[in-house]
């Protein structure tokens, strides 16, 4: 089976490279992805056409079901017309060249163009905590998409944030997104621990009990959240922890104006790299283009040598997924 990804992205473009990808969200067979050819600029924006063959990680057989074609990482918003009635979140309003290519009716119509079979729709910023547009297309489409939804820690009532999750999850949402600077500064507690106390740990701790993913996005840094995420895989080895876009793990810039900037990235990267003790912790390979750093342009080798390779030997490729970040 072939998957032919043709858009502006920064597609992985790694050439010969097997990445198994835990169907953890669609609960079909695990695959692996060989990516074969890659043609595009050097710019890492103009359009890219990667052929990902599909082959079964387990033994062939005529009685298995085919392998699907799933892309773990996504976002939708409503286009122009239809924020009318799906409004943005304020200051959220998506940028002018993607705001009306990220519908429901665009992703489908991707879809169909490059033969995938099912995606996992990411809860965007741009419609924060109303689940409504990714509800709808969920609905729309139950044999297509699958979301995540964005944790509200203004929930500080325990209770309160269970009812939340278990709600959204019965009407079809099958992982939460963490995303820490969402979180209210407390002056009362330690600042580096948000995520894994109160409502997000009792959170994070039920996810486990219903077997669904916990997504953290460290944008500025893991370093940042480190403590914050270790003290989550101590009190829940139960639920599967899946860190975006490389644990935005940058590459060091050898153009920084100091060696503590490089150093910094290279420490972030081996933090990530420590974590591989915790067998439920999972790593996107997604978004080159926000850890590339300036450093690094399309057809991303820098990012396969220091980021993705090194992340195969160590986690190995059955705890790595892969995501387009669409339309990104």
């Amino acid at each position: 089976m072939l998957f032919h990804v043709s858009r502006k992205s920064s597609v992985i473009p790694f050439l010969n490279t097997i990445i198994t990808i835990q169907s953890l969200l669609f609960r079909s067979q695990t695959l692996a992805l060989t990516t074969n050819t890659c043609t595009g600029t050097n710019t890492g924006i103009d359009t890219c056409s990667t052929i990902l063959q599909m082959s079964s990680s387990a033994s062939s057989s005529s009685n298995q079901p085919p392998n699907k074609v799933i892309d773990s990482h996504l976002h939708v918003w409503a286009d122009e017309n239809e924020s009318t009635e799906y409004p943005y979140e304020a200051n959220q309003t998506p940028p002018s060249n993607l705001i009306n290519i990220s519908s429901t009716q665009s992703l489908l119509q991707q879809l169909e163009k490059n033969n995938v079979d099912g995606t996992l729709i990411v809860q965007p910023i741009n419609h924060k905590y109303d689940h409504t547009y990714v509800l709808n297309a969920i609905k729309s489409h139950p044999n297509k998409f699958k979301g995540m939804l964005l944790f509200d820690p203004s929930f500080q009532d325990s209770d309160l944030a269970l009812r939340y999750l278990e709600d959204l999850v019965l009407k079809g949402f099958v992982g939460v997104r963490f995303n820490p600077y969402l979180w209210p500064e407390n002056d009362e507690n330690d600042k580096e621990l948000k995520m894994s106390t109160g409502s997000g740990l009792d959170v994070y701790k039920r996810c486990g009990e219903l077997n669904i993913p916990v997504g953290i996005m460290c944008f500025k840094g893991l370093n940042l959240h480190y403590r914050d995420i270790v003290n989550l895989l101590e009190k829940s080895k139960e639920t599967t922890m899946i860190l975006d876009h490389f644990g935005f793990t940058r590459l060091a810039n050898d153009d920084a104006a100091n060696d503590a900037a490089v150093n910094a990235d290279d420490d972030n990267f081996q933090l990530l790299l420590s974590l591989q003790k915790y067998e439920n912790v999972i790593i996107k390979i997604s978004a080159l283009f926000r850890i590339a750093n300036d450093v690094d342009k399309y057809p991303f080798d820098k990012v396969k040598k220091e980021r993705f390779d090194v992340l195969l030997n160590t986690f190995g490729k059955d705890r790595l997924m892969f995501g387009t970040d669409f339309p990104f």
